[in-house]
């Protein structure tokens, strides 16, 4: 009865840091995590237009890296396969961030550690950092994202690996 409260605690802590996120925040996991999970079609469920369409085309191109980063998760103890994981992450999180609808360190390590699973969190606040840093990223976006990114999340000594187990989908209104 312990482990199924203590679940479930851990689920319901999930579900309030969600809560917390901004709605674009929020919008935005919800429809990363049904392209990179492939939950349905993207494009009826969250193209409002062109853009939209520009957007979530991009989506799809750059998380088809998803399956492979999964595979290449590197261990803790050395350095083998670190440089083919992190640069594709490092990709991956740039064309993310540069959509500007990630807005903090927490929101990305939220939909990441879904899209990649609990072996890749150790790996996330340098993937976060790495791709906040790139000269694609307008400056004064660096630098809010980049003060996001909490000490205590840049140096931890270690990390969780239970899975996540709230996953937010977009919820459609019944017409009144």
């Amino acid at each position: 009865m312990g482990h199924v409260r203590q679940t479930a605690s851990l689920t319901i802590a999930e579900m309030r840091e969600f809560a917390g996120f901004s709605a674009a925040e929020r919008a935005f996991i919800e429809r990363s995590l049904d392209i990179g999970l492939a939950r349905g079609d993207a494009f009826k469920t969250w193209s409002a237009g062109s853009e939209d369409n520009r957007a979530i085309r991009s989506q799809y191109l750059a998380y088809r890296e998803l399956r492979h980063l999964r595979a290449l998760v590197p261990g803790e103890d050395g350095f083998d396969g670190v440089e083919d994981f992190i640069g594709t992450l490092l990709r991956v999180t740039a064309q993310d961030l540069a959509m500007e609808r990630i807005d903090s360190f927490s929101a990305y390590r939220f939909l990441y550690e879904r899209l990649l699973g609990a072996a890749a969190r150790p790996y996330l606040p340098a993937a976060f950092c790495g791709a906040a840093s790139l000269p694609q990223i307008a400056p004064e976006r660096r630098r809010k994202l980049l003060q996001t990114l909490s000490e205590a999340a840049a140096t931890a000594p270690a990390w969780s690996m239970r899975e996540p187990a709230f996953y937010p989908e977009r919820v459609e209104e019944e017409p009144a």
